[in-house]
Parts: C-alpha cells; sequence; structure tokens
C-alpha cells in the first residue's frame, strides 16, 4: 500500500509539472505551484526528486520508451532502404510537430551549466534513448549497405549525421531570427535535409555498384 501510495504521488507530481515547465519554461516554473497542483506538500517532492533539474529531466523523458518502440515500428522490411530512411525521417518529424515540449529535452542536457548538473543515472537514461534510437536508423543504414543501395560507409556514424543534421533543422524552430534565416518552411528544409543525405549514401548517380 505504501509503494502505491508513493507511486500515485509521483504521478501526480509529473503530471503537475509537466504543464507547469511546458507553460512557463524551466526558469519561471514554480515548485510551491507544482506541489499545489498536486495537491501534495512541496517536500513530497523532494522524497522523489533531488532537485528541479531532475524532475524537469524526468518529465522530459517520460514515455521515452514508446518513443523508441514507434520509431521500431517504422521499419517496415518491405521498403527499399531509401524508402525505409525517408518513412523513420517522417516519423521522427511528425512526432516533433505533435510533441514539440518534449525536444526541450536536448536543450535540458546541453544547458546544465543554465539549469544545474544532472544527476548522471537521468543522464545515462537519455544518453540510453538516443542510442536506440540511433540503432534503429543504423540498422537501416546497414541494410541498404548489404542490398547495394548504398556505398560502404560506418553506419553508426552516418546514423550520427541524420541525427544532427535532422535535430539542427528543428532547432531553428526555436525563436523567430532562426526561422527567419531559415527562410523556408520548416518540412521543407527537414526533408532537403534527409534527401542530401541519402544522396550522399548512394554515390552519384554514375557511380560503379557498391561492393563488399
Amino acid at each position: 500500500m505504501r509503494a502505491e501510495r508513493a507511486q500515485e504521488s509521483r504521478r501526480k507530481i509529473l503530471e503537475s509539472a509537466r504543464e507547469i515547465f511546458f507553460r512557463d519554461g524551466f526558469e519561471a516554473a514554480n515548485l510551491d505551484e507544482v506541489a499545489q497542483s498536486a495537491g501534495i506538500a512541496k517536500g513530497t517532492i523532494y522524497r522523489h526528486f533531488e532537485s528541479k533539474a531532475e524532475l524537469y529531466v524526468a518529465v522530459l523523458s517520460n514515455n521515452a520508451d514508446v518513443f523508441v518502440e514507434r520509431m521500431r515500428q517504422t521499419v517496415d522490411p518491405s521498403l527499399d532502404s531509401v524508402d525505409q530512411i525517408r518513412r523513420t525521417g517522417n516519423f521522427y518529424f511528425k512526432h516533433y510537430t505533435e510533441n514539440r515540449e518534449y525536444f526541450r529535452i536536448f536543450w535540458a542536457l546541453e544547458n546544465q551549466r543554465s539549469i544545474g548538473e544532472l544527476p548522471d543515472v537521468l543522464v545515462r537514461y537519455v544518453t540510453d534513448v538516443w542510442k536506440r534510437c540511433l540503432r534503429v536508423l543504423a540498422d537501416q543504414i546497414e541494410r541498404g549497405v548489404r542490398e547495394k543501395a548504398f556505398l560502404p560507409c560506418d553506419a553508426w556514424e552516418m546514423a550520427n549525421i541524420f541525427w544532427i543534421i535532422g535535430n539542427g533543422v528543428i532547432q531553428t524552430d526555436a525563436d523567430p531570427e532562426r526561422r527567419a534565416l531559415r527562410g523556408k518552411p520548416i518540412e521543407q528544409v527537414f526533408e532537403d535535409a534527409f534527401e542530401l543525405l541519402i544522396r550522399g549514401l548512394r554515390g552519384p548517380p554514375d557511380a560503379p555498384p557498391a561492393v563488399s
């Protein structure tokens, strides 16, 4: 019974914190308001989370396993390698447009000086989420190399390049100035970036067939 009460308390904290963090941002969010919204004493928050930063990342990383599984489900053996990469990229971009607040997790890990050093266990957890997503993409690239649709390459490195460039495009939506510099709609730039990388994997049209 005590464990059930603790689990329910944690759930209420995460739900309340999610609403307040996504409304106000990390710096302006008030833990007193989180506690009041959750119907608990403020001290109860610190029984579950060591700091405001830990709570913030816990909110952002909640449901990450579901996201990774959905990304895996984009893999369709009936598709050729190029269309498979496109399908996974389309899923990733669609997830961003429908869940933009969750992409703040990238900001959190890259800006620990602003929000405070995060617990190692949370950093490792989020890094593991990234690795599992990259593994899905790398496996697709390796398949393309095996089928000679792509030139021989380091699939893990290429997956990281797709990841870095895709997230770089997404981050241009963070403020009006970067959106203005981008010029075109973000979905067009994201698609163009992926197509450019796919052309690099395939090589020039007159390139000889890839050999193993």
